[in-house]
């Protein structure tokens, strides 16, 4: 365990989902196993997909920015602006940005944002592009690059803190939003900044990601109730359900932190990264990857498997994926974790996954509180681990990991532990 003055901790968090358009309503919706997934516009219908549902934002970006933010920001940028804010708020780091950048409670030269996507302005693409095709270059708008360029969320949350320190994105598929969050502790860990504001951002609800995924067969389909459709670690589960929103977290050093009385909500105290080179979409069945990024993250916390608690999974929902997690999850840690998968509520956010349900993480393990896995009923026979269904499980933990995987083969696993 870090010691005192060391280390890097959680002062900030922020996010917007389809449980909610903050960190609480989040937090309150997975604690109750609530759904997020409801039914797509009639707009859908005439690409006679199998799906016809989506999770999708509970609070609509209209509501909280301004009009011209709206005009200049694709939807994956809006949302990283409103989570961004949230979590700056949160860790009360002062009005920004200062002249020089950062704020009266955090130089700018030592301030970086790191925020991971896994698609980017995909939904700016198409409808620019439809404008090309039938109205000619004169429609096509001035900032569509700035608006569909994976790093945009990154440039605008940076561009409005002034962090001169590093604007930085990751893409990793479905590990982008955890990746970020990586990088930042390796940035604070060698003392290159004092504060980073990192996290994932995903928008990309359109027919042809949904058509895209249908293809690939990772879909859920034939579920005449949306909110059943995901359900990780069930039996009868066939697939995620495409989500969006954004999950933001304020990190520093510990020192720097302290120094400054920030209210710390807990540890980030270690990281591991790994790659399967195994398959383009599938996970390796043997968790050999993953179980080496678990197992990373408790070596760089400096944790033995014993004193992790819990594990907040991955699991998106798809009968292959599930099962490889769990085999990873015993390689590393063993049998005796208490699992939940946060995607039976929120569906799969790509993204920003890892990074809203690190902020679930960093939660259960300062409130001891594990939620359940959403509409988990009929536990899958190749599990076989303790996985939290039904209600929410009240649990005495010290240290936690936070899983993340996505095509490609990126792994990421974050630990989390208490701030005594």
């Amino acid at each position: 365990m870090s010691a005192a003055g060391q280390g890097v901790v959680v002062t900030g968090m922020g996010a917007t989902t389809p449980l909610g358009g903050d960190v609480q309503s989040t937090w309150d919706g997975l604690l109750a196993g609530a759904s997020g997934t409801r039914p797509l516009s009639e707009d859908y219908a005439r690409f006679d997909l199998p799906v016809d549902f989506a999770s999708q934002l509970a609070v609509e970006p209209s509501e909280v920015i301004k009009r011209v933010e709206l005009r200049r920001l694709d939807r994956s940028e809006q949302v990283a602006i409103i989570a961004a804010r949230q979590a700056w708020e949160h860790a009360d780091l002062g009005d920004y940005p200062s002249t020089d950048g950062g704020s009266p409670k955090v130089d700018g030269l030592r301030l970086a944002v790191i925020i991971g996507t896994g698609i980017g302005g995909a939904t700016t693409l198409l409808d620019q592009d439809d404008l090309l095709e039938q109205q000619g270059l004169r429609k096509v708008a001035v900032l569509t690059i700035p608006m569909l360029m994976p790093n945009g969320p990154a440039a605008h949350v940076g561009l409005e803190f002034g962090a001169a320190a590093g604007i930085h994105a990751p893409v990793s598929a479905c590990a982008s939003g955890a990746e970020a969050i990586a990088w930042a502790w390796r940035m604070l860990q060698a003392d290159e900044v004092d504060v980073v504001v990192a996290g994932g951002a995903e928008a990309c609800i359109a027919p042809i990601t949904l058509a895209g995924f249908c293809q690939a067969r990772t879909m859920a389909h034939d579920w005449d109730d949306p909110t059943q459709a995901s359900r990780p670690f069930d039996a009868k589960r066939n697939g995620f359900v495409l989500g969006e929103g954004a999950g933001m977290v304020v990190l520093e050093r510990a020192e720097f932190a302290e120094a400054r009385g920030a209210t710390i909500h807990g540890r980030l105290a270690g990281i591991g990264t790994s790659a399967d080179a195994y398959h383009i979409t599938a996970p390796d069945p043997e968790g050999t990857g993953q179980s080496r990024a678990i197992a990373a993250a408790l070596r760089t916390a400096g944790l033995d498997p014993s004193d992790v608690g819990h594990v907040n999974c991955h699991a998106t929902s798809t009968p292959v994926g599930d099962v490889a997690e769990t085999v990873a999850v015993r390689k590393a840690i063993g049998d005796h974790p208490v699992l939940t998968a946060p995607k039976g509520s929120l569906g799969h956010l790509l993204g920003a996954a890892g990074a809203v349900e690190a902020i679930a993480t960093i939660l259960s393990v300062k409130e001891g509180l594990v939620p359940p896995t959403a509409n988990l009923t009929d536990l899958d026979g190749d599990v076989a681990l303790d996985v939290v269904s039904g209600e929410a499980r009240k649990i005495s933990l010290d240290a936690a990991v936070n899983d993340s995987f996505g095509f490609g083969g990126h792994n990421v696993s974050l630990c989390f532990a208490r701030e005594h």
